[in-house]
């Protein structure tokens, strides 16, 4: 972190060095806190993290290090490393056993920090030039795993993995371009007014990585399979569109997926997300829930759409006060498109 324009590379490096921040990390005991487990639940843990906090398209990378090296007293057990990184199709995990009493505290950091930030070198596919010091009775072992796309998509609808970007935006962006501004939907079909509703909403915010998001998990029906989200998928290779598959059906989560990000909606998700019917019936609930995606730093904007039959804007709905500025209107005039997949798969028969 001390050369120049490290920002551009590190998202977030986090040390719980205490068991109890390990506990917090993790979200439970681990069996041992020195292990093999633990070194991949924290590259996994990572890997998500970087995902929230990276622009789509940009590829992340987690990584988890535990160990136990030499210390002012005598350790009974060996003083060993376990070292993981993962990316979205790879899973690298590596154990370092090193000779006891052959070296100074300060000297095993030095040769677990060269392996570590080689291994970080080979998960980016970059050259490393480390020498690793270790000797002829340090054993070192490691193994990797390689995932399909199909095996990917598993992941996410167990939820192993909080979502999957295919970044087939044609447009480039800088890596400065924090703020996603998202149209989520099923897009059963995708049709023109999804892809002008994103470009107006991109268009007001000024500045972002626009992308449409699909989430494999419904709130009402069953999770989608995975050839129904390869089928979806493609729809937006064809058209040059990033695209998200989440497992999040509900904004509140939503938000925390996406810190920040700028959710693109209709009238008609707006008038059910303030309304208190779908809070069972408590209005200090749904303050409450809308206030958390407040503090995600998200905002909503709204494009006109019908609703029971007639077209209704955001003006048309009675914002509270405390959110009213987390909602942005789309102007009529900027957008309307009276279109939507449900008729469209009507008409085709589908």
């Amino acid at each position: 972190m001390a050369v120049p324009g490290a920002t551009n590379t590190v998202l977030e490096a986090l040390v719980p060095y205490s068991r109890m921040s390990m506990i917090q990390l993790l979200g439970k005991v681990p069996t041992n806190y020195c292990s093999q487990q633990t070194a991949e639940e924290m590259a996994l843990l990572a890997y998500n993290r970087a995902l929230k906090l990276s622009s789509p398209g940009y590829p992340v990378l987690g990584v988890g290090f535990t160990g136990s090296l030499a210390s002012t007293r005598a350790k009974l057990g060996d003083h060993r490393f376990h070292l993981s990184t993962r990316t979205s199709d790879r899973l690298w995990v590596s154990k370092v056993t090193l000779s006891k009493g052959l070296r100074t505290r300060e000297q095993e950091d030095t040769i677990s920090s060269h392996l570590l930030l080689e291994a970080i070198a080979n998960a980016c596919k970059v050259q490393a030039t480390f020498v690793s010091n270790l000797t002829e009775s340090d054993v070192s072992d490691e193994f990797e795993k390689k995932f399909t796309e199909d095996q990917e998509l598993e992941q996410l609808l167990n939820g192993q993995i909080c979502f999957k970007v295919y970044p087939f935006s044609s447009v480039m962006h800088t890596s400065n371009e924090e703020r996603k501004i998202i149209l989520p939907g099923s897009f059963n079909p995708l049709h023109e007014g999804h892809l002008k509703l994103l470009e107006v909403a991109t268009s007001i915010c000024g500045n972002g990585y626009p992308c449409f998001e699909i989430s494999a998990v419904n709130a009402d029906k069953p999770p989608l399979s995975i050839s129904q989200i390869k089928d979806r998928v493609r729809q937006f290779e064809k058209v040059g569109k990033t695209v998200i598959i989440s497992n999040q059906p509900f904004f509140y989560k939503k938000a925390e997926l996406f810190p920040g990000s700028a959710f693109v909606i209709g009238a008609d998700t707006a008038a059910r997300l303030i309304n208190p019917k779908y809070y069972d019936g408590d209005c200090g609930k749904m303050l409450e829930i809308l206030m958390g995606c407040k503090n995600t730093g998200c905002t909503f904007l709204v494009g006109g759409r019908n609703v029971d039959g007639v077209f209704k804007v955001l003006e048309d709905f009675d914002i509270p006060e405390v959110l009213k500025d987390m909602f942005v209107s789309i102007p009529a005039e900027q957008f309307r498109m009276d279109i939507s997949s449900t008729e469209i798969r009507k008409r085709s028969g589908m």
